[in-house]
């Protein structure tokens, strides 16, 4: 049999959707659980990653900045969604007319999206000329600009004290909801004559130019795109936790939104589901761990660190020996989402005796593969 698991529509249904819609559904009925927390927290990073991606990865521009538009976001959203009692007492400098307002959640993505947007225009027309390592550091840059305007600007930011009492609107059913829109925004724009420029001024720079590609245009565009999406992820983020301050917004967070696009893969929307999972599921999995453990008659002390040592060393052994990332530029998660034929399989009783299929004959071949070892040990001398 040629064909491949990863072929089968059955396969392909239950593992990138099926299952996690339930997952999905079960979080939805179990607000403030820690887990649904972490399910939370995989949607907002599923954002982040998708919207870095276009940038970082069909773009090729290497931007840090990510941080500093959740921020813009964040804090534009929040003097729209928080009750104006609130607003009179921490943000005394707002005008009245701000002070007064109280939209729903849904307002405050599309303003703080828009307000990273326009700060992300104004930004790109002036570093986007630059290229590789000088831009990378003007992005770092901003996020150094905003936190200082965020701490000291106490009449409208409360300053470093940050902004407690936002409502908690970011549940499940809306992180998730915004997650498939932006996915499938971003697939239907990687997929359009644009996403095709993108990926050639990434490819080849200087020919994109010779085939009249508006190659400054482009960028800014992706540029602003990427960074109202980021918006969005830093207004879901706060809603989130109800609370917001610059130092949430600061180097830390922008290293580990790259990161996580890096293990992912920079050059697919798919990447967007990898890389968070594992940056979500790695570390819990070694948190038991960290406070101490026994092999055998060897008790290990405590190793607080040890899933950041890990996903570290995991880092730099991907950028080593596959700097693609996981996904490489595989496709198969959004194109598996967003195609009829993957729901048709779902129901397809053949689907489901070819996927039976499959699984039967690679687990004979596993079987005759470990026969065979166990063979040649024994004809080896001494076996």
């Amino acid at each position: 049999m040629t064909m491949r698991i990863i072929d089968n529509g059955a396969f392909r249904f239950w593992c990138f959707v099926g299952i996690p819609l339930i997952v999905i559904v079960y979080a939805c009925f179990h607000q403030g659980n820690y887990y649904t927390g972490l399910v939370n927290t995989f949607g907002i990073y599923l954002i982040l990653v998708a919207s870095l991606n276009l940038v970082n990865g069909f773009s090729g521009i290497f931007s840090m900045g990510h941080a500093a538009f959740m921020a813009i976001g964040a804090y534009t959203a929040a003097f729209c969604t928080l009750s104006p009692n609130i607003k009179r007492s921490f943000l005394p400098g707002m005008p009245p007319f701000i002070q007064n307002l109280k939209l729903p959640i849904t307002v405050g993505m599309i303003a703080g999206g828009i307000a990273a947007a326009l700060v992300a225009l104004v930004v790109g027309i002036c570093v986007l000329r630059m290229k590789g390592h000088y831009l990378s550091v003007a992005t770092l840059g901003l996020i150094i600009i905003v936190r200082s305007v965020l701490d000291n600007a106490d009449q409208f930011t409360n300053g470093a004290r940050g902004i407690t009492g936002l409502p908690n609107y970011a549940n499940t059913w809306t992180i998730y909801l915004t997650a498939l829109v932006v996915i499938y925004f971003l697939h239907r724009l990687l997929s359009s004559g644009m996403g095709r420029e993108l990926v050639a001024m990434r490819d080849d720079y200087t020919a994109a130019r010779a085939m009249a590609v508006n190659t400054m245009a482009r960028r800014v565009a992706a540029f602003a795109i990427s960074a109202f999406f980021a918006g969005v992820g830093g207004v879901l983020w706060g809603h989130m936790q109800s609370v917001i301050s610059g130092k949430f917004y600061y180097y830390d967070l922008s290293f580990r939104i790259v990161q996580t696009s890096i293990i992912g893969g920079m050059y697919t929307l798919s990447g967007a589901f990898v890389g968070p999972l594992i940056m979500i599921a790695v570390p819990e999995l070694l948190r038991p761990l960290e406070a101490g453990f026994s092999l055998g008659a060897f008790r290990f002390p405590q190793m607080f660190g040890l899933s950041k040592l890990v996903m570290s060393g995991f880092l730099i052994l991907l950028i080593i020996f596959r700097r693609q990332g996981i996904m490489g530029s595989s496709e198969v998660i959004v194109k598996s989402i967003f195609s009829l034929d993957t729901y048709r399989a779902a129901v397809d009783g053949r689907e489901y005796a070819a996927l039976f299929a499959l699984l039967r004959e690679k687990s004979r071949r596993l079987l005759r593969r470990f026969r065979g070892k166990a063979a040649d040990e024994d004809k080896a001398p001494g076996g």
